[in-house]
Order: structure tokens, then sequence, then C-alpha cells
């Protein structure tokens, strides 16, 4: 029986920026593609501002997240590539760790 390779740490990354219920909801914030700084998204979530920073360089090192410099702000948004690519990383570890069964269903 061969063992799987374990995540590697961008996914491992991943899993630990989606294990929060903040960061869940501040990535919600992202949806449909809109950029937000950081004062925007603490004001949003009723977080305090260095809470709202910690969060999302958690967010930013799991690839969730980008940012962009904007004059004296920074513009975060979505990274649906990166996302895209950490998903297939942990479908192909799952089915390696857990592949389906082959067994038919029981039926009731």
């Amino acid at each position: 029986m061969t063992t799987p390779t374990p995540l590697d740490g961008l996914t491992q990354d991943f899993l630990k920026a989606l294990a929060s219920e903040t960061r869940q909801q501040i990535l919600m914030l992202f949806v449909g593609g809109q950029e937000f700084t950081v004062g925007e998204i603490a004001t949003a979530c009723g977080l305090g501002q260095s809470t709202t920073s910690e969060q999302l360089a958690i967010l930013r090192r799991g690839g969730l997240l980008t940012s962009a410099r904007d004059g004296k702000l920074v513009r975060y948004r979505a990274d649906p590539t990166t996302i895209s690519a950490r998903i297939a990383d942990l479908q192909s570890y799952l089915t390696l760790c857990c592949p389906p069964s082959s067994a038919p269903t029981p039926t009731a």
C-alpha cells in the first residue's frame, strides 16, 4: 500500500486560511471581484485594523487574496487562479488518500 505524499506547505496554508470563521467572513466580502482596503474590511466585519491586517496576511499566505498598492492604500482582492490551483492540489491529495469506493452503495 502506498502512503500518499503529505500536503505541500502552500496547500496547508490554504487550509489554515479557511479554518477560521473570521477569515471566511472576510473572504465573502470579495464575491464578484470586489476590492477593499484594510480599513474597509475592518469596518465591514467589525474588527480592529490590526486584527484585520493579521487575518489578511494569513489569507494572502494561503493564496486566497492578492494585494496591490494604490498610492498610500493597499487594495485586496480574491485570487481565483491560486484558489483553483490549491483546490486541485487538495482534490488530488484526497483522491490518493481516500479514493472513491467502487463498491455499490447499499440500498434502503
